[in-house]
């Protein structure tokens, strides 16, 4: 057996023990609903109607699906209790891991539910600028509409990123007895329209 070869068996059998005994004692709690943008009809202050549709958002920014992700640092974190990333991967030039470990040594195109390791083509962290880890709802509101935070969107683009990327979509999907964020990904970007096209308020904190 060649050297690499060992190596990336050892890095995947290193990354899934851990996470079979932690993720057993993680929840099955079945998702529970976003609310739709006409829930927040009679809200008649469109700023405040706008800002109260990105709070409900925030249920699903703030969940940890989202924040493993978008960590406050380049160490990605993993399961519900949000731990830190085992083996110790780090970000890397691309968000992709180092040149020694790629995330898509462990990462494939899927889930793999026998080891309970979540997959997708595309699996990476966000972007540094992308952080919101630990940040109060309102700050990630400001994040989101900042191009130079928000990967360069405009916030029409933004509906699409979040209502239909395959790879935010993951976070509905986890697998691995791993709880999904609220709602479905439709609803979600239900919500991110809706507050676009309200102005996009943020909640005051």
């Amino acid at each position: 057996m060649k050297s690499e070869l060992r190596f990336q068996l050892l890095v995947a059998v290193v990354a899934v023990v851990p996470s079979m005994f932690a993720g057993y004692a993680v929840s099955q709690t079945a998702p529970s609903a976003l609310a739709s943008p006409d829930s927040f009809a009679s809200i008649a202050d469109a700023d405040a109607r706008s800002a109260a549709m990105f709070t409900e958002l925030g249920r699903v920014l703030t969940h940890p699906r989202c924040t493993n992700c978008h960590p406050a640092t380049d160490r990605p974190r993993q399961g519900d209790e949000a731990r830190l990333h085992q083996p110790p991967v780090t970000r890397g030039p691309d968000g992709h891991g180092l040149a020694a470990m790629r995330c898509s040594i462990c990462h494939k195109n899927a889930n793999f539910e026998p080891g309970r390791m979540p997959g997708h083509p595309e699996w990476h962290l966000a972007p540094r600028e992308m952080a919101w880890e630990g940040k109060p709802v309102a700050e990630i509101c400001a994040q989101l509409k900042d191009p130079a935070r928000n990967g360069g969107r405009k916030l029409e683009e933004l509906i699409h990123h979040i209502g239909e990327d395959t790879l935010v979509g993951w976070a509905w999907a986890p697998g691995g007895g791993r709880s999904p964020v609220p709602g479905t990904q439709k609803q979600a970007g239900a919500l991110v329209e809706a507050w676009v096209k309200t102005g996009a308020a943020c909640p005051a904190q």
